[in-house]
């Protein structure tokens, strides 16, 4: 490898346009390393593109493939675009053979991509399809792996897209979906090896006249026919079986999709004879509505397990070999920092959705992942959660990190039932990642988890804001309000924006304890920019402090706030309340844990509320 000094001088040309060409990926092969360009010793130097004699000159640089955004064809993801070979999980499936796999993984994680190359892969058809394996790592495995390719009939249903508001809509789209199944197989209409029922069954279906009874037995009889057409043991692909479910208990639903996809996924799964291989994805298990009661031959995938891991997502050696492929290694540390940090098993992920489209929007970092649907789990949360829960959705939000169990089999309803399941679905829904993880006896696990990264902490922070500002609590004024005051230390700003915020809170929520007004009071600050590190209840100097906001840049100010709250105040006893906490801050030295943290310029607020009144002295 040669140094961009060295490549300059051997071609003739200066330096900083070797470094442009560098930067934006016009040498193959070159990488950022530190701070400086490696360059192979036989890299060919590119055309320039700039006008020479009134001609541009062309570029000599290979055309790269576009990424897949949005597309979950694995034929066309394959031969089309980048694709990232995912094939070794067929290798890692056979090696085990469960009957039935169930696969849970966020939304937008390769989850339906997956399930496409596994249905080109196992589907009998009349095209060679074993071309879109050859060039990939399961063809190399050897004749063990390969001789399943093209074996199977196959049943493959994707419920990502069955988002309706009712029930009979929703039975509606399943029937639309398996009318199209039962087209796929048109050869099961003429068959001479059905009965003469099993043909007219397959007609109602086929031409959508099929009742709800009918439809719930669907995925039974089918598996049935195909066997008894090809005498083969068809596979059953079900994906993001949990969509409708998600949607149910959203839209007043629950008990009738459960009910049908109980009778539904028994019929498929549970004691099938004629079934070679079942597989499902989702988000969530769904264990407590018995929608797999019984089914002992069920293999669970989540992302506490180490099966499975490196094969939803993108690993960072995948990262790597991408990012050098389209000339962008110098974006690897900004990339890391927005959509890495995810844990599945043993394996870091990048989330694979917000990867592609950062490379595909030229490198802007933003929240990807956010537009790709509704986050009703955050807006479940927020309505579900106690004082005690949104304290600590706040520090994670200022990058703490808190001890939770986490219970895979936790369903959307339970929020209702237990909040603490808030951190269960916030971590399989891809909202937390768990640092540390210890088995329990009941098959839970104690976790440390934490915000994953950039991207996600965007979303917490625009989902917390989008709901303050639906119950009518807080809008963006007085949020910027509050941001600018603490920024310049304004204190009659800062008591004029909490004075707008509580006054529309309390009159949405049972304002009555100091909890409340410490909880409204953390909601504002993360809304903040993350300049501050934020700590809440923590021990300092001889007591514990309400709330402190430590400064990234220790030439800022710090902020120390003691919150007091009474009943029925005048503006006399408020006043007094408000010098009391002040007096608080200075007798237990509060300030003493900031100034360890080199922090010598700090604020002292006194704040003191009744009611809809607060004031807020300084020190």
């Amino acid at each position: 490898m040669k140094t961009s000094k060295e490549i300059a001088a051997d071609w003739g040309i200066s330096e900083r346009t070797v470094l442009n060409f560098c930067k934006n990926g016009k040498i193959e092969g070159a990488y950022k390393a530190g701070k400086k360009w490696q360059i192979p010793d036989d890299a060919v130097r590119p055309v320039d593109g700039r006008v020479t004699s009134g001609n541009y000159v062309k570029s000599h640089i290979k055309e790269r493939k576009s990424l897949p955004v949005g597309i979950s064809d694995y034929v066309r993801a394959q031969s089309e675009y980048y694709y990232v070979d995912k094939t070794m999980m067929i290798k890692e499936f056979l090696d085990d053979k469960p009957l039935v796999s169930l696969f849970t993984r966020p939304r937008r994680f390769g989850k339906t991509l997956n399930m496409d190359m596994l249905r080109v892969f196992f589907e009998m058809s009349q095209e060679d399809t074993s071309v879109y394996f050859k060039d990939k790592a399961i063809w190399k495995c050897g004749e063990a792996y390969t001789k399943h390719q093209g074996k199977y009939p196959v049943i493959f249903l994707t419920f990502k897209d069955v988002k309706f508001d009712t029930w009979k809509a929703t039975i509606n789209k399943i029937s639309a979906l398996l009318q199209t199944e039962f087209a796929r197989h048109s050869e099961l209409a003429g068959s001479d090896k059905l009965a003469s029922f099993e043909r007219a069954y397959f007609d109602k279906v086929l031409n959508g006249k099929a009742n709800e009874v009918e439809l719930s037995s669907a995925l039974e009889n089918l598996s049935r026919m195909l066997y008894k057409h090809y005498e083969i043991n068809p596979v059953i692909i079900i994906d993001e079986y949990d969509t409708p479910i998600q949607e149910g208990y959203s839209k007043n639903f629950y008990d009738e999709i459960i009910g049908f996809m109980r009778i539904f996924f028994s019929g498929a799964f549970k004691d099938n004879k004629y079934l070679a291989y079942g597989f499902l994805t989702g988000i969530l298990r769904i264990a407590q509505e018995s929608i797999f009661s019984g089914m002992n031959n069920l293999s669970v995938n989540s992302v506490l397990d180490a099966e499975y891991d490196e094969h939803f997502g993108f690993t960072y050696p995948e990262i790597h070999k991408m990012m050098d492929y389209y000339g962008i290694l110098d974006k690897e540390d900004e990339l890391k920092e927005w959509y890495d940090g995810y844990k599945f098993g043993d394996e870091e992920i990048y989330n694979p959705w917000s990867v592609i489209s950062y490379i595909s929007k030229k490198c802007v970092p933003q929240a990807y992942w956010v537009n790709t649907g509704k986050n009703e789990i955050l807006e479940d949360v927020m309505k579900t959660a106690s004082e005690d829960i949104n304290e600590k959705l706040f520090s994670l939000l200022q990058g703490d990190r808190v001890i939770a169990r986490i219970d895979q089999t936790t369903v959307y309803r339970s929020l209702s039932d237990d909040p603490a399941n808030i951190y269960s679905i916030l971590l399989v829904a891809g909202y937390l990642k768990p640092l540390n993880k210890e088995l329990q006896a009941d098959g839970s696990y104690l976790c440390e988890v934490a915000i994953p990264n950039r991207e996600i902490a965007s979303v917490y922070k625009s989902e917390i804001l989008n709901f303050l500002q639906n119950v009518g609590a807080i809008n963006k004024t007085t949020s910027n309000m509050f941001a600018e005051s603490i920024y310049s230390n304004d204190i009659d700003m800062l008591q004029k924006s909490i004075s707008e915020y509580v006054l529309k809170s309390v009159s949405f929520y049972d304002a009555g304890t100091e909890g409340f007004y410490h909880g409204l009071v953390l909601g504002l600050i993360a809304m903040m920019d993350n300049q501050y590190m934020v700590k809440s209840n923590r021990e300092s100097g001889y007591g514990r402090y309400d709330i402190s906001l430590i400064p990234r840049n220790k030439k800022m100010t710090g902020i120390i706030m003691e919150l007091k709250y009474e009943k029925d105040l005048d503006d006399k006893e408020l006043n007094k309340l408000a010098d009391e906490a002040l007096r608080q801050i200075e007798d237990k030295e509060y300030a003493t844990e900031m100034k360890d943290e080199g922090v010598r310029d700090i604020l002292k607020l006194g704040m003191a509320f009744s009611g809809k009144n607060v004031v807020i002295k300084a020190l």
